[in-house]
């Protein structure tokens, strides 16, 4: 049998792992960060219509551009941040934010140019940069998981990278950025600065977003998503919103067509059934922020979350934790710093069984309990 090592694999991928969460079949599964609440049967009904419109015309090429789309992805966002006058040539949409991530490195990155992110954080960034033959140089949060304004501009300073990525809320730790930070970063990056927002609805209230900045700052793209809040995940749509310049630059490395027919008739149906697709978030971010404080009270070190995740710990050996809640059917996620674990916000029957599970394993392993002291507590 031929084997990895016999292909003519470029040397910098070899020895990699490709990005995978565990996909197994349990009763609870608290780790990808999908929303929970299933779309309604007369949502299910007119997705299905949108897909039947199209259907006939599946042996023509889809938009290639995807411009209703785009109207109606800038017409969202006008209206999620008031003010912001975005227009569909300001707006970009792909399958999903990663191939809008890979785009963007595609454009901007590339063999001799560098990208720099704030760590822990969303684990594709370092692997689509090294895909696209960018250098990755891996910069640190500070203890709390937040990022320091001048040290932030101090960093990119001396690295001067083509690009920087900000998440925020940040993945694994659900850490918002205050808009001084990003602002910081843009006074210093002599290239392109990447505000992941793929959890942005779920930001608490008062939390702004980097849309705000976009004028007057043509380097800075702020990247969406559908998969979480608009419970999409499996339509696949990810989506930006930049300065016209920048859709100029990625529609010379885009494929042709890269968005389905399908794909945009599902996305703009779920965008006309927003209201009903975003209901959920407040109920979200409730049961997130009851978590928050039932880990805290249990002595749990928990990170200050505007995402629809929780971070918490710590754990000398976070693996025997995450093997017991899986053994009681609670799949959630080892990722992020060593001792820490992090669980997905699900339905108030799935944190019940969370929580139940969680006491389960603490009562059963003694050795692996949390220590004491707090990260983020307000």
């Amino acid at each position: 049998m031929t084997s990895l090592d016999d292909l003519p694999l470029r040397d910098d991928l070899r020895g990699g792992e490709p990005y995978g969460a565990p996909q197994l079949d349990v009763p609870y599964a608290l780790n990808t960060n999908e929303n929970p609440y299933p779309p309604s049967e007369r949502l299910v009904k007119a997705l299905g219509e949108a897909v039947m419109d199209v259907a006939g015309t599946l042996n023509r090429y889809p938009d290639r551009d995807a411009v209703a789309l785009r109207e109606d992805l800038a017409a969202f966002l006008n209206a999620d941040t008031p003010g912001i006058g975005l227009t569909a040539d300001r707006v970009w949409a792909a399958n999903g934010s990663n191939e809008i991530l890979q785009q963007i490195l595609m454009a901007f990155g590339g063999p001799g140019r560098a990208a720099l992110g704030f760590e822990p954080s969303y684990s594709m960034h370092p692997i689509i940069t090294a895909v696209s033959g960018t250098r990755w140089i891996g910069a640190a949060r500070d203890a709390d998981f937040g990022i320091d304004p001048a040290r932030a501009a101090e960093t990119v300073a001396e690295h001067r990278p083509d690009v920087v990525f900000l998440t925020s809320p940040n993945n694994p730790t659900g850490t918002a950025l205050p808009l001084e930070v990003i602002e910081a970063v843009l006074g210093a990056a002599p290239g392109m600065v990447v505000v992941d927002e793929a959890y942005a609805e779920f930001r608490r209230e008062g939390t702004p977003s980097a849309l705000t900045l976009l004028d007057g700052n043509p380097r800075l793209i702020v990247t969406r998503t559908m998969s979480k809040a608009f419970a999409m995940a499996g339509a696949r749509l990810g989506y930006l919103a930049a300065d016209p310049a920048v859709l100029d630059a990625l529609l010379l490395v885009r494929l042709p067509y890269h968005l389905s027919a399908v794909t945009q008739a599902v996305a703009r149906t779920a965008l006309a059934h927003g209201e009903e697709l975003l209901g959920g978030v407040d109920a979200l971010r409730r049961e997130r922020d009851d978590l928050v404080a039932w880990l805290r009270a249990e002595g749990y070190r928990v990170a200050d979350s505007d995402a629809n995740f929780v971070l918490f710990g710590t754990f000398p050996d976070r693996r025997r934790v995450w093997e017991g809640l899986l053994e009681r059917g609670v799949l959630i996620r080892e990722v992020g710093p060593p001792e820490w674990l992090r669980v997905t916000i699900g339905t108030p029957d799935e944190m019940a069984a969370f929580r139940t599970a969680l006491r389960h394993v603490r009562a059963g392993t003694d050795p692996h309990a949390p220590r004491s002291d707090s990260v983020g507590e307000s």
